[in-house]
């Protein structure tokens, strides 16, 4: 197995593209101007507009860092994140040019890779982590941490990279940390692969049967009812009806009853009918408005509300959940990262960890975890938000005892439109994870043995679908 490192050259340049971000930030180029025609609700307050700077954090406030109780001390930290934002696939000839009329966005990166905006979020994300640490005794000052006591791993794409190693400058600013890929640039590491690596006649067929479960009694058909709203405003944003593909046959009308999965060995689940397309534009869409400098701009010329850009944000989210988090779906797919979570979480000396990878990882391994169904505050993503962390927390308490607790922590829509730097007083979102079966205690906090346990046996969980799916048929399919 290959295995390279980010050199400080490149150290180097990541800090002058982030500084770039911030200039063009103040500048106004990057930063949300004001949208007057958007309303906030209960549970999604509305993304403020931002003014012509970086939003500045309010160190008047006192710095809550969400401690748990004065008797707890932080051991440990594993995060699992989502890269930061990333340009779509929208230049001319692709498919998303192809699904509209419009015109997107001139991206500040080429397809795929991570914005300059998503650089200098992700920077301010690592610099809240460094507060934290520092905060909770956990690393000093200007911490250069000893052989083995961090570790920064990501998938081999550029998104994924630049990522880590923006975070990892925020956090360790002055201690040049390693970043490790395994696999050739640009390639998927299958660490990282949300890929069916088990597949028998009778697997398939238990798995296709709990995401059918998803519609209800109608099944399959019903898997995409809900966004009969979604589909409609998806199609009046984006001119859908006008665009090129449409008007040649290549694309057709947005139904909510022709979803179909399909699952292969040694790929990732695929997904045919119109919630694929529907999710390639929505996914588009909502980058363009966490990027563009004016929300009208960014809807095409329209004004959406809070509650509109959510409604949009629901279709990815669905697309997710129908391909990653059905519970055998998710013990397969998700079994190289729950491995290296659970070593990572025995790895002795290790400190911190930090793995990046995609909304897919997050999505199969909570899944996997079985925890229980949620949906973020204060964001237009309700399940992986864009840059979002899994993170795995070990407590010490004054007795010895060893405690857990499992977040999801995430900018939220207002942070990553107006760049606001973070503090303890001006926090990222964290919302705890409750793990079906687990008990907390008065403090929010697992028994970490329990925890730990639950992370094995969502791991181990992947043997056992030989024994139940037939191991003899497998060799024959491998």
């Amino acid at each position: 197995m290959k295995q390279s490192r980010i050199s400080r050259y490149r150290v180097l340049a990541l800090f002058a593209s982030c500084a770039l971000a911030l200039l063009l930030a103040a500048c106004g180029g990057q930063a949300q101007s004001a949208s007057t025609s958007e309303t906030s609700n209960a549970s999604s307050p509305q993304a403020t507009s931002a003014s012509s700077d970086v939003v500045a954090a309010d160190d008047t406030a006192p710095a809550d860092y969400q401690k748990p109780g004065d008797d707890y001390r932080l051991e440990q930290v594993v995060v699992l994140s989502r890269h930061n934002i990333r340009a779509p696939l929208s230049t001319n000839g692709s498919a998303l040019a192809k699904a509209t009329p419009n015109q997107w966005i001139a991206w500040t990166a080429e397809p795929s890779e991570l914005t300059l905006r998503g650089g200098a979020l992700e920077t301010m994300m690592g610099q809240y982590f460094r507060r934290w640490f520092e905060a909770e005794g956990l690393a000093p000052h200007n911490w250069h941490p000893e052989q083995g006591q961090v570790r920064f791993y990501a998938n081999a794409k550029q998104r994924t990279i630049a990522t880590t190693q923006y975070f990892s400058s925020g956090m360790l600013p002055t201690a040049n940390a390693d970043i490790e890929t395994h696999v050739e640039f640009d390639t998927m590491d299958p660490v990282f692969t949300p890929q069916i690596t088990f597949l028998t006649d009778s697997y398939n067929d238990a798995a296709l049967a709990q995401i059918a479960q998803m519609g209800g009694d109608e099944g399959m058909a019903g898997v995409a009812a809900s966004l009969k709203d979604s589909y409609a405003l998806l199609t009046d944003v984006t001119d859908y009806t006008d665009s090129e593909g449409y008007k040649s046959g290549e694309l057709t009308d947005l139904k909510t009853t022709d979803t179909g999965v399909v699952l292969e060995l040694n790929k990732e689940p695929a997904m045919t009918g119109s919630l694929k397309t529907a999710t390639s534009l929505a996914d588009a869409l909502v980058l363009q408005y966490y990027e563009a400098s004016n929300d009208k701009r960014a809807a095409f010329g329209h004004d959406l509300t809070l509650d509109q850009w959510e409604s949009i944000s629901a279709i990815k989210d669905l697309y997710g959940d129908v391909l990653f988090t059905a519970p055998l779906v998710a013990t397969n797919v998700a079994h190289p990262l729950l491995a290296e979570i659970g070593s990572e979480l025995d790895a002795d000396g290790r400190i911190f960890t930090f793995l990046c990878g995609h909304d897919s990882n997050i999505g199969s391994v909570l899944a996997a975890l079985q925890a229980e169904n949620y949906e973020l505050p204060n964001t237009i993503e309700k399940k992986t938000p864009i840059g979002s962390k899994l993170v795995f927390e070990k407590w010490t308490n004054g007795n010895g005892e060893q405690f857990g607790r499992v977040r999801l922590m995430y900018q939220s829509t207002e942070q990553l439109k107006n760049l606001t730097l973070l503090t303890g007083s001006t926090a990222p979102e964290a919302m705890e994870v409750t793990l079906a079966g687990l008990n907390k205690n008065a403090d929010g906090l697992y028994d970490y043995g329990d925890l730990r346990e639950r992370v094995k046996e969502a791991t181990d969980a992947y043997d056992a679908l030989a024994a139940t799916y037939g191991e003899q048929q497998l060799a024959e399919a491998a």
